[in-house]
Parts: C-alpha cells; structure tokens; sequence
C-alpha cells in the first residue's frame, strides 16, 4: 500500500515538473538581467494607441455623446473612453523617443480622467446648473482635451 502512494506522489511531480518545462516556466537567473524597458508583444505602439484612442473620443462623438442629464446614463461611454487612454499611458511610458517630460500634459489629462472614472458611478449633470462640474467633465472633457493635445503634440 506504502509503495502504492509514493508512486503517485512521484508521478504528480514528474507531471509538474514537465508541464513547467513545457510551459516555459523558468526561474533562471538569465531572465534577471533582462532589460524592463523592453514593452511585451501585448504592449501597443504609442501611435497605434494614439489611433485608438482617438477612434474612441471620434465614436463618442458621432453617436451623440451624452446628452442625458440623469446619473448613470453615461458610464459605458465613459468607460469605452478611459480604457483605450489607459492604454495609451502605457504605451507612452513605453515610447523611448519621448521622455515623461513631453507627456506631461497628457499624463494630467489622463490622471484627471481617472480620478473622474474613480468614482465608481456616472454623477450625471445637475439639473439646472449647466456649469456645474461631474465626473462626466473630467473623464468626457479631458479624453477631448487629450485628444486636442495629441493633434498638437504629434508623435512619429
């Protein structure tokens, strides 16, 4: 019997060990003098994700943009908004021709529409107070602002 279950505790890790192998799972100490700059094959090149992003603000636009006042009826919009600018700070903090210095003003419009999109929920537009400022102005009004920005500040 004693033989019976050391030779499946044997087995399990044999079978470990080679579906690590197989996997490429590797504790080398070669990987640990890699270079981090390099972006993964997952990372967009910062003009691919300009093109992205901008395509987001565009859709926005041409389907109307929010025009309803209630809180919660521009959250999707917001959202479809805030994830191609999240994946364009990546991409920026990847571009080696660039340094945070010529980002920084799009660095602050992609902070302010985190902080926005951080409230967890569309605040919606006070009635009444069409100047009153929501979350809807800093995720909506910046992603227009960033995308101003990047037509200014053109990256090759």
């Amino acid at each position: 019997m004693g033989r019976h279950i050391w030779g499946k505790t044997v087995s399990t890790l044999v079978l470990a060990v080679a579906v690590a192998v197989v996997s490429g799972c590797s504790s080398s100490d070669e990987d640990a003098g890699k270079p981090g700059g390099k972006p993964s094959p997952n990372t967009l090149t910062v003009t691919k994700a300009i093109t992205i992003f901008q395509a987001a603000v565009t859709q926005f636009d041409t389907d109307g943009g929010c025009l309803e006042k209630e809180p919660g009826t521009c959250w999707e919009q917001m959202q479809a908004l805030m994830q191609p600018a999240r994946d364009l700070r990546k991409a920026a903090n990847a571009h080696k021709e660039t340094g945070p210095e010529f980002w920084s003003e799009a660095y602050a419009l992609m902070n302010t529409m985190e902080e926005g999109i951080a409230v967890g929920e569309d605040k919606g537009a006070p009635p009444g107070e069409a100047t009153a400022l929501t979350n809807r102005d800093d995720v909506l009004g910046s992603a227009h602002d960033l995308s101003d920005w990047l037509d200014q500040h053109p990256v090759t």
